[in-house]
């Protein structure tokens, strides 16, 4: 009998919890100052066979995060292991077996795919040329036509096809999905999920398309002003957590220790809470809606504690 890309990733998510070394990627106490901007205290944990994404407003600190990591910005501070290994002392070791896709880091845009096909072989030990042309024909993108022409959905296409046509075990991806349209945002999605299917490889994504996250994404890490407000499994989210929609009066009689954050409205409150079943029991108010990502960032950055 097959089983589900559902079911599959449950079990993923089970035997990760069972095995805590079992770590593709750790993030230790991360620190980088900038005029104007802290990153502080990053610290994250992706087990593989998993899919996190970062979610945040713009200047959260997402891409900061996820260039940290791949040591293209030096820290102040903090550690990251992948595979085991420190990305300071075991760069180049590491990064053979990582596929980026960054928005404002590719090749010149002179190049074509096929000329990108000849770099990328001598650059990558396992470089899958065969796979590299299959994306291409399943993207339906041109092979002698230079980069500068492409479109911009055309451009993430090709980012996503070099990315994964070395057999990575790991893909950090910066808004890989801008740009496409639903159809290809769906099969990109795909990919990525197939991508983690045997329980080794994993992947770390950020992105404003949030609902791309609630169809892929095993665990959910929200950053805000460079810190990291809350890391947690996607269904613990958008399965317990609930948004109580009440009266000024109704809000008054909520204990603070019940509810996370709330936001007032011209007409009622918006108040978010972290365990539906648990506030069902002490209080009667019925109307609690099951949050999209979308709400939990946006009562989190505009609301209340």
């Amino acid at each position: 009998m097959k089983i589900s890309k559902t079911n599959k990733r449950e079990e993923n998510i089970e035997m990760a919890n069972k095995e805590k070394d079992e770590n593709i990627l750790e993030v230790r106490n991360l620190n980088k100052n900038y005029k104007g901007f802290k990153l502080k205290d990053i610290n994250l944990t992706l087990p593989k066979g998993m899919i996190m994404g970062l979610i945040g407003e713009n200047g959260a600190g997402k891409t900061t995060t996820i260039k940290s990591i791949l040591n293209l910005t030096k820290v102040d501070s903090g550690e990251v292991k992948i595979f085991g290994l420190n990305i300071k002392e075991d760069e180049k070791k590491i990064k053979e077996d990582i596929g980026v896709v960054l928005d404002d880091s590719f090749f010149s845009e002179h190049l074509t795919a096929e000329d990108i096909n000849q770099i990328m072989k001598n650059i990558y030990e396992n470089w899958d040329e065969n796979l590299f042309f299959k994306y291409l024909v399943d993207f339906k993108l041109p092979l002698k036509q230079e980069f500068k022409e492409f479109s911009s959905g055309m451009k993430v296409k090709l980012k996503i096809a070099t990315a994964i046509s070395h057999h990575p075990k790991l893909l950090i991806l910066d808004e890989p999905t801008s740009g496409l349209d639903p159809v290809a945002r769906s099969e990109i999605l795909d990919i990525f999920q197939d991508f983690i299917q045997n329980g080794e490889n994993s992947i770390l994504v950020s992105s404003h398309i949030t609902s791309d996250l609630e169809h892929i994404a095993d665990y959910i890490t929200f950053i805000s002003d460079g810190r990291i407000l809350l890391s947690k499994t996607r269904d613990e989210l958008l399965d317990e957590y609930g948004i109580v929609h009440c009266t000024e009066e109704e809000f008054k009689k909520i204990d603070k220790k019940d509810y996370l954050r709330y936001k007032k409205n011209k007409y009622a409150y918006d108040v978010l809470i972290e365990d539906k079943k648990e506030f069902k029991k002490r209080y009667e108010l019925k109307v609690i809606d099951k949050p999209t990502l979308d709400d939990i960032m946006v009562i989190y950055i505009k609301g209340v504690k």
